[in-house]
């Protein structure tokens, strides 16, 4: 920030996920967890905490939150149901340069020319089913994906092998705060880093000079390769869905039936 440069990999866990540095850093027990001694009063201060017979804990959420809760725990659930799709070879990046001369990435070169990289893209099956990776696509790029996702069809298209889907435990996890227990928010946003790097690594940009060596999806033995980090980051995911499921469950228990 001194330098007024944008970091491709850093900067995104903190722009395209709007949950500031210290919001993240600041540690809470989750919901059930009480804490005791003269230091936990200091969490009245914050947002969801009351003060209980046995010390401070987070309260219950709000009949409110009711439709979103049910709407994530359905959508998670659902996603860790489907089986994992490991063939879209990080195609999305590519469709996002496609045919325009607009980069997102100011200040870091393409390392293919355009027509290499429309190429690409052409030859390839675009199998996109993220929206929010969709929705960046050229026009021209968009009737060359199978699927046509939207936010209304996420609950149908999310997929447990797709980096974004992984990416985004983390957002569910802030999202769900304080409720959820700063140590399943770490792991989650641990893991959405780990996933941008490949991310990066796998476009059409050239992101050594800041130590992010390509993975060149261009050709076969750079597909295998993206293939096999989607593979590690489906199992890192679905331990950390699971927990959000469980905690979506236990904080509707505690809603009121209406």
């Amino acid at each position: 920030m001194s330098r007024q440069e944008s970091h491709p990999v850093e900067d995104f866990l903190f722009t395209y996920y709007p949950h500031r540095p210290a919001h993240l850093r600041r540690w809470h027990p989750g919901f059930g967890t009480t804490l005791e001694g003269p230091s936990a009063r200091e969490y009245l201060a914050f947002r969801g905490y009351t003060e209980t017979p046995a010390g401070i804990a987070v309260a219950a959420p709000p009949p409110a939150r009711r439709e979103f809760l049910e709407w994530l725990r359905a959508m998670l659930a659902a996603t860790a149901a489907r089986p994992p799709f490991f063939g879209c070879h990080g195609l999305h990046e590519w469709a996002m340069v496609y045919r325009t001369d607009w980069v997102r990435h100011t200040g870091h070169p393409l390392r293919l020319e355009p027509e290499e990289i429309a190429k690409a893209v052409e030859s390839l099956p675009v199998r996109c089913s993220h929206y929010d990776a969709y929705r960046f696509f050229t026009p021209p790029a968009r009737p060359l994906n199978r699927l046509c996702p939207s936010r209304e069809t996420t609950p149908e298209l999310e997929q447990p092998g797709c980096l974004h889907a992984n990416m985004d435990l983390y957002k569910w996890c802030y999202k769900l705060a304080p409720w959820c227990p700063s140590e399943l928010t770490a792991d989650s946003f641990e893991l959405a880093r780990d996933i941008r790097a490949i991310d990066m690594r796998a476009s059409p940009y050239d992101f050594s000079a800041l130590g992010y060596e390509p993975i060149r999806i261009e050709i076969p033995a750079g597909r295998s390769d993206y293939e096999q980090h989607q593979r590690r980051f489906a199992e890192r995911a679905a331990p950390l869905r699971q927990r959000l499921i469980g905690l979506c469950e236990s904080l509707l228990a505690e809603i009121p039936a209406e």
